[in-house]
């Protein structure tokens, strides 16, 4: 399903982004060394609900997990990437963490991701990956205008994170979001200018890049949902959910301080 959304939808759409990114920055923000990851995932219920706003994950079950999630945010550590399922593990100096979030305000969600080093230690690998994902992010915003296609934005992203020298995952990438938190078009990490759907003002996209240091493989953990590198490599993955508009797109998920 590709939804296209009317002006009322996009205000809360709006502040459901702004909510999400108020919570990152503030999660940011109190994730210091000796953090337990389930500390950060009762700050995020709590802000959640403070908000009136609803998590999108407690009770998501999709087929690729071991249903449902059951946690408010997804917490990655290091090698883990992707659908990081919080658990008893406190954080160490120079991890690099990657927390995921997403809400739905009035029935709207948005959905964003930040990968940030921990303490004072800062492995110049790791801050080398996030900046390549935020780079690759701002590229696939900027080729998000009315008129070109799904395969535009794959490319702007992919283009970056080719020239950085990363493999790239095919498997899971952004998507499209709105009434529920994932919906098509899939939007792959990498692809080939001028295919796929067609931009219009309304469309709502989260734009996902990450990456894996050494491999494009990724393995299950026990829990069935934490995605991590089949190396054991460190990984990055930055997030931003946009609207298309009749010109540059407009990023949803951009931090306002309120929450700091």
């Amino acid at each position: 399903m590709i939804e296209i959304l009317n002006d009322a939808e996009l205000s809360r759409a709006r502040r459901a982004g702004a909510l999400v990114a108020d919570i990152l920055q503030s999660l940011r923000a109190r994730s210091a060394v000796g953090t337990n990851l389930l500390e950060i995932d009762r700050w995020a219920k709590a802000m959640i609900e403070e908000a009136g706003a609803e998590s999108c994950y407690v009770d998501y079950a999709p087929s690729f997990g071991r249903g449902p999630f059951g946690h408010h945010i997804c917490t990655g550590i290091n090698d883990a990437v992707l659908h990081g399922r919080p658990r008893d593990q406190r954080l160490a100096d120079g991890d690099l963490l990657t927390l995921d979030l997403a809400v739905s305000v009035e029935g709207i969600a948005a959905d964003a991701a930040i990968s940030f080093v921990v303490g004072d230690r800062r492995p110049a690998d790791s801050v080398a990956m996030i900046e390549v994902t935020e780079r690759a992010l701002e590229a696939g915003i900027a080729a998000a205008v009315p008129g070109n296609r799904i395969g535009d934005i794959s490319h702007a992203i992919g283009s970056v994170l080719d020239a950085a020298g990363y493999p790239i995952n095919m498997e899971f990438g952004g998507h499209g979001i709105g009434s529920t938190m994932h919906q098509d078009p899939h939007v792959a990490n990498a692809g080939r200018p001028g295919r796929g759907y067609r931009l219009r003002p309304g469309l709502l996209l989260a734009l996902e890049p990450w990456i894996m240091a050494d491999t494009d493989e990724l393995v299950v953990d026990p829990d069935g949902w934490t995605l991590r590198s089949a190396t054991g490599a460190r990984t990055a993955h930055s997030e931003h959910t946009i609207a298309i508009t009749d010109g540059a797109a407009e990023i949803l998920t951009q931090p306002m301080g309120r929450l700091a």
